[in-house]
């Protein structure tokens, strides 16, 4: 007889797991249809607008009603705080990513958003967010993976070396689009490179800015919420700016309003919202090791509907990134492992400086957590109130 019951039990453990996949897949489709936005002739700054005003319009009667009675006075640092937030994380970060992506290739494009750990990294350290700890192994880990992550990324933008025909399929959903010629080709690539660094470090930046802005507001629907709207209304006047001729912004029953409706409501309502259960039942290393994964889907989807060509060097660069990125990854769950055995707390509260307390679950971002979940480890400070080192999860950059 079939027991009901554990097969439930299975389900529900297989949830998170099939929940990153379904993000990572939504991910990829944003790439995919970006490429194909721009090839319809949509101008990118009306896409992104388009985009964060209807991320907007969903996630904030979600965050509205999810955390109405628990979300504190809203202040103008708060307000300033969002407004970086929807800077670094939103209309500049995506707005670079799009060009880039139109510049290279999807698959290029995505294999960049994994070099945001270790740029993050980085800027932590100079900020003083975090310590090297070049005679700990999670310390060495670190810069080996950041080493590497950037040695792919050099390996991506410089060397092309011979085309890898894995399938070949007659679908081209790019309208048959001329290529350009080999200087312009590799014109495009550096340009396109520069871009995509550029939009990893705004990305970079927006996830330390919001690390503080979670401390003071701790409300991730909110926050998310607040970073969608500044993020729509900069996206917004920097379109009507750039973009004044009135009949580029209307829709239409067409690609471009799937395409807006796609990435605003899909990849950044929804999937946000699913991040977030995700971080909460497995912690957020969980959700940052499903990451490459989206690189996988837009390899696949870009040669099959976009006639994209796979390149060693492309294959090769992604490769060392993924493995920085997950050399940045252990680094990161094993010196969170170490502060917690070091500074045992408890699942409720922690323990900062002298006798005050900082509720856990208060601390939780449903886009970067300061703590792996799994250790029971939220931001530890040492006595002056500084935290030591920022933990943040690897959502999709796009």
């Amino acid at each position: 007889m079939v027991n009901v019951a554990k097969i439930t039990n299975v389900i529900h453990g297989l949830k998170p797991l099939l929940l990153m996949v379904l993000v990572q897949i939504i991910t990829a489709g944003v790439s995919v249809f970006y490429k194909l936005a721009a090839s319809d002739g949509m101008h990118l700054p009306i896409l992104i607008a388009y985009r964060f005003l209807f991320a907007a319009a969903f996630f904030c009667p979600v965050a509205l009603f999810v955390e109405r009675k628990k979300r504190p006075k809203l202040t103008w640092m708060i307000l300033l705080q969002a407004f970086g937030c929807g800077l670094f994380g939103g209309s500049l970060a995506q707005n670079l990513y799009v060009k880039a992506l139109t510049l290279t290739s999807a698959t290029f494009a995505a294999a960049t958003t994994n070099l945001v750990p270790a740029i993050t990294f980085v800027l932590a350290v100079c900020f003083g967010l975090e310590r090297l700890g070049l005679m700990t192994y999670p310390g060495k880990a670190k810069i080996i993976g950041t080493i590497f992550g950037v040695g792919g990324a050099m390996l991506l933008t410089f060397y092309k070396g011979v085309d890898l025909h894995m399938w070949k399929t007659n679908v081209n959903l790019l309208n048959g689009q001329q290529h350009a010629s080999n200087s312009q080709q590799s014109s495009n690539i550096v340009m396109g490179s520069l871009l995509a660094m550029g939009s990893c470090f705004s990305y970079s930046i927006w996830l330390i800015l919001q690390a503080n802005m979670v401390k003071k507001f701790p409300c991730p629907y909110s926050v998310t919420a607040l970073t969608l709207a500044m993020g729509g209304v900069q996206a917004l006047v920097y379109g009507l700016y750039t973009e004044r001729h009135w009949g580029d912004w209307k829709l239409g029953w067409n690609f471009r309003l799937l395409t807006a409706a796609y990435t605003g409501v899909l990849a950044s309502g929804l999937m946000f919202t699913l991040i977030a259960w995700c971080v909460q039942m497995r912690g957020p290393l969980f959700v940052s090791a499903f990451s490459p994964l989206m690189l996988v889907v837009v390899a696949i989807a870009g040669s099959f509907v976009l006639n994209e060509s796979l390149h060693l060097g492309s294959v090769l660069g992604a490769i060392l990134i993924i493995f920085g990125l997950y050399a940045v990854l252990w680094g990161k769950r094993e010196e969170g492992k170490r502060v917690a055995q070091l500074c045992p707390i408890k699942e409720s509260s922690i323990e900062a400086g002298e006798g005050t307390v900082v509720d856990g679950e208060s601390m939780r971002s449903s886009l970067e957590v300061l703590a792996d979940s799994d250790s029971k480890l939220s931001s530890v400070r040492s006595g002056n109130t500084e935290p030591r080192h920022i933990e943040v999860v690897m959502t999709p950059a796009i």
